[in-house]
């Protein structure tokens, strides 16, 4: 389990902390954690299970770090933590989803159900195989394929509107984050 998902752990808490140290301790917290409570797991989306518990991990790091400071008012705005989060990049991120799932529904079936699942929801290759029944075989071709499809969709519009963006690191990557 630590192999498989250790990069993805600290991930998410290197990016929810900014601390390279501090995200190393809270991901270590998170496996000490999810082997604690192994037996009360029910084995479904392990992933996901990991990621809710370095994140809860993580808040509770930011809470306990929070009440540790008092801010200056000199100092205060410098420390408090941003997730870089401003409203100019969310309403860019929310268009580039809608943008995404626009080229999705744009596929013919079966490339489109596994186009919004793996690109627009996130689901992992495993997790789309439980989900449709289907070899994790053909569904990794289906994904490469439909990934192709989207590219092409995506240069269609940026040749059309004359644009290069982040429709580009949406398609280029396969998957956003």
């Amino acid at each position: 389990m630590i192999d498989q998902y250790q990069n993805l752990v600290y991930s998410i808490c290197y990016r929810l902390t900014g601390d390279y140290f501090e995200a190393e301790d809270l991901a270590q917290d998170t496996f000490l954690s999810a082997y604690k409570s192994l037996s009360a797991f029910d084995g479904k989306n392990e992933r996901a299970w990991l990621c809710r518990i370095a994140t809860n991990k993580c808040i509770d790091y930011l809470k306990r770090a929070g009440r540790r400071s008092v801010p200056t008012e000199d100092s205060f705005f410098v420390t408090v933590p941003s997730d870089g989060s401003s409203p100019e990049n969310t309403a860019l991120d929310r268009a580039v989803r809608e943008e995404l799932l626009r080229c999705c529904m744009a596929l013919n079936q079966p490339y489109r159900d596994v186009a919004i699942d793996y690109f627009y929801y996130e689901l992992s290759i495993n997790e789309l195989a439980a989900k449709t029944g289907r070899n994790i075989k053909t569904l990794q071709t289906q994904v490469y394929r439909a990934k192709a499809m989207i590219r092409k969709l995506y240069g269609k519009e940026d040749a059309g509107h004359g644009t290069y963006g982040s429709h580009q690191r949406l398609a280029g990557t396969g998957k956003k984050g």
